[in-house]
């Protein structure tokens, strides 16, 4: 097994991590302070070709593989640190523009996917209820065909982007009496009438990634806004999920490594009791965890990516890959503040954010329960 980058995949990874360093950084402590979210930021990602990486050249992308896209986020979780707007971009890629590019007709691709590469345009994902998170099919939004269009009722919370995104992609039940076989998926633009943004709201991390919640008040939408076929709804999930569960991750990845270089930064630079910190074995152990938790998360991950650039697919994999990389991107984040001793606790010294930015991982793309229900299903047991 091959386990080096081609060199094309080393240029790309080099040239994105330079370009995160040098441009998607800025005041981002104020920006965090603010929950502001970063659009010069976004334009220059547009700019770079980053929100384009895994679609079709026809339609302005580069046409990547999951390889190329997981390297590209790799890269630029290492140099980045506004997690905000990484999860924003992953977001966008993962769980709008790829259901578009893999279940929309042309007409739909045609009016979405350039603007969306360019930036123009905003991908929000709408499926979470108040009553349906982990249970994302229990979701009580209906679409009612009236003649040929469809009629849209419900509220959908925790909605990524919900602020400033230009259209959503809208779970609703077509069929309630079928369950997830009766879910449907629409591609809802902002400004249709019965359609309602509030927020951002507030959140513990991920500051500047502005969420909010959407109401669907007898919005009306056209048939042609349907996303695939009628009760397809958890197979564009499912298939959009196996994207951002990935990539998105790799991201976690990225932040991790550079986390580890700090933490072997200071703990070298740090005395105490006459010697670097790093020569005390409670230390050193924690440097060894982070760096074990970093190999064994890059490994899952280029499996996965392997898998899907392969055509094949991975819905074990990347349950497996979204709950270590979550769980240990939290425990790494940890062990950084203790390395970091009451400096770590301190907002000034960036090391604590990326615990509050971490914590959400175990939450978003499925709870780290719902994943290992999803591993022990896929085991038959």
């Amino acid at each position: 097994m091959d386990f080096a980058l081609t060199k094309k995949q080393s240029e790309l990874k080099q040239s994105l991590i330079e370009f995160a360093e040098s441009e998607l950084g800025g005041d981002m402590r104020g920006r965090e302070h603010a929950g502001e979210f970063f659009w010069q930021g976004w334009k220059k990602s547009a700019a770079f070709g980053i929100q384009g990486l895994p679609v079709p050249e026809r339609y302005g992308g580069r046409g990547e593989d999951a390889v190329m896209c997981m390297v590209a986020m790799q890269a630029l979780g290492y140099g980045c640190r506004d997690s905000g707007l990484l999860f924003t971009l992953n977001s966008h890629m993962w769980t709008c523009e790829m259901p578009i590019v893999q279940f929309g007709s042309e007409e739909q691709k045609q009016a979405y996917l350039p603007g969306m590469v360019a930036g123009t345009i905003v991908g929000g994902h709408a499926v979470t209820e108040a009553e349906a998170g982990s249970d994302a099919f229990a979701l009580r939004t209906t679409a009612v065909r009236k003649g040929d269009r469809y009629i849209l009722d419900g509220t959908k919370t925790f909605v990524s982007n919900a602020p400033i995104a230009g259209v959503f992609l809208v779970f609703a039940a077509t069929n309630p009496k079928l369950g997830w076989a009766g879910i449907s998926a629409f591609l809802v633009a902002r400004d249709t009438p019965g359609l309602h943004i509030s927020g951002p709201v507030d959140k513990m991390g991920l500051k500047t990634s502005p969420t909010g919640t959407l109401s669907l008040d007898r919005c009306e939408v056209p048939e042609t806004a349907m996303l695939g076929r009628p009760g397809q709804g958890s197979a564009i999930f499912n298939a959009e999920m196996e994207w951002e569960r990935s990539c998105l991750f790799a991201s976690h990845l990225g932040a991790m490594q550079r986390q580890l270089q700090t933490c072997i930064h200071h703990s070298k630079h740090r005395t105490q009791f006459g010697k670097p910190i790093a020569e005390f074995q409670g230390i050193s152990h924690k440097l060894a965890d982070m760096k074990v938790r970093i190999e064994l998360a890059e490994l899952i991950l280029a499996k996965v990516a392997w898998l899907k650039s392969q055509g094949k697919r991975a819905h074990m994999e990347a349950a497996i890959a979204k709950l270590f990389v979550s769980e240990s991107y939290v425990a790494s984040s940890l062990d950084a503040i203790q390395i970091h001793g009451g400096k770590g606790y301190l907002p000034e010294f960036e090391v604590e954010r990326d615990l509050r930015d971490a914590v959400g991982s175990r939450l978003y793309s499925g709870t780290s329960e719902i994943q290992r229900n999803i591993i022990a299903r896929l085991l038959g047991v």
